[in-house]
């Protein structure tokens, strides 16, 4: 509607800082991302150079999910070698749980292996005790988030209304 668009008008305005292009840059004045753990994650997410179509059928819906998905999966996926493995989800637990002061390290570890049985269950079934499962393929990924509705649950918002208010 026109007063969606201008209401993203304003907020690009605010953004940009009366610029006509948003800079990396202007990603610092954002308090709200400030103090996200994976604040570079989500600013390099932002210049992501995809062309994006509008108007999409079912298979390019189907796509554009994957293409999330896949994003999804290089944040974890931080030696890019196809697999997430124990230590690198580890690492990303241990990130985003680093604001808490009452989470220790050792339950960080805990999320992160019991994630990880959790996806070897789901992609590789119930495994034998000599068996390891080296980490999380992109395929075995898609598996977990079948059924998960990504267009609700992967989003970013941090820019709240009070703010925009100041952007006329």
């Amino acid at each position: 509607t026109s007063e969606q668009i201008e209401h993203l008008h304003r907020r690009f305005k605010q953004l940009s800082q009366d610029q006509l292009t948003i800079r990396k840059e202007n990603f610092d004045s954002i308090p709200d991302l400030e103090f996200n753990p994976i604040r570079g994650k989500i600013v390099h997410a932002f210049f992501d150079k995809r062309p994006i179509e509008m108007n999409m059928d079912e298979e390019q819906l189907d796509r554009f999910r994957k293409e999330k998905l896949k994003f999804l999966f290089h944040m974890y996926d931080s030696d890019h070698d196809g697999k997430i493995t124990l230590q690198e989800y580890r690492n990303v637990v241990e990130e985003l749980l680093s604001g808490n002061p009452h989470l220790e390290k050792e339950s960080a570890r805990a999320i992160a292996h019991g994630a990880m049985e959790e996806a070897a269950s789901i992609c590789v079934g119930q495994m034998g005790p000599d068996q390891v499962y080296e980490g999380i393929t992109f395929e075995d990924f898609l598996k977990m988030w079948q059924g998960i509705d990504i267009e609700t649950k992967m989003h970013v918002r941090f820019l709240n209304m009070d703010t925009i208010a100041h952007c006329y």
